[in-house]
């Protein structure tokens, strides 16, 4: 099964470092949080990603084409007649990444619509460019092939992002407190799976992903939710990128499930 990334907005959100590069490709320790993302997924045995680029796609299609020469030593020879470039220790990941240049300012439905023939008529997973989670994949997989719908989407209770009021009909503050996961609503928090069918439900570069395709298929009850009650984290600002980061360098990080 294959694994598609979106990895084409803007990052507006999180314009200090987005300004000189797609969102995804915003580090988290040394490598692009794209890079944590694809991990996630290759731990459970899936190896072989769609990534939709858009904006300054070509940082991430260099990225790629360079990748052994991020993890590998090298030396440069000039002493001779030829130039050399000698590669020491080679290590590159087990991976087929295809990267799709899916337009400047197409919508994010718009993107999965020009991947088509990439996926060909399978299943496929579906996942955004700039959030971690220790999702079990393995679990996530098993669920939306019981239930025999067209989708299924990861759902989170991300919890109140501050503290709490708590007031009684006559208006009265009976109550302050810290925020609680139960004070939260869920969330769509990316790692879905689709039918191929999904590709029916999109019009075209103006669709966005997250209302007309996903409202149809509630409406005919083809969409269903995965919850994860584990870590989930995404990186809108540069706040949450530094509490990832952290985590990262803390050698705790949550997401991190496979070996070294």
């Amino acid at each position: 099964m294959k694994v598609v990334i979106l990895a084409g907005g803007f990052g507006t959100r999180i314009s200090e470092e987005s300004v000189l590069k797609p969102k995804p490709m915003i580090e988290i320790g040394t490598m692009p949080i794209l890079w944590h993302i694809m991990k996630i997924y290759s731990s459970y045995g899936f190896n072989e990603f769609i990534i939709c680029a858009g904006y300054k796609q070509h940082i991430i299609k260099e990225w790629f084409a360079d990748y052994f020469l991020h993890t590998s030593d090298i030396t440069f020879d000039y002493t001779g007649d030829e130039n050399k470039m000698i590669i020491h220790n080679k290590h590159a990941e087990h991976w087929k990444v295809t990267v799709v240049d899916t337009g400047l300012k197409t919508e994010t439905g718009g993107r999965v619509k020009r991947i088509k023939d990439y996926v060909g008529n399978e299943p496929f997973m579906l996942t955004y460019g700039d959030a971690v989670g220790d999702v079990n994949i393995k679990k996530l997989i098993e669920y939306h092939k019981q239930h025999g719908k067209i989708g299924t989407m990861t759902m989170y209770n991300f919890g109140q992002n501050k503290g709490v009021v708590e007031a009684g009909k006559d208006g009265l503050i009976k109550a302050f407190r810290e925020k609680s996961k139960t004070d939260g609503d869920m969330i769509n928090i990316g790692f879905m799976v689709f039918q191929p069918e999904i590709f029916n439900y999109i019009e075209g570069d103006s669709t966005s992903f997250e209302n007309d395709p996903m409202e149809k298929l509630v409406a005919e009850r083809q969409l269903a939710g995965y919850i994860h009650k584990g870590y989930w984290q995404c990186m809108d600002t540069l706040r949450e990128k530094q509490q990832i980061e952290k985590l990262w360098e803390s050698g705790n990080a949550p997401w991190k499930v496979w070996e070294e």
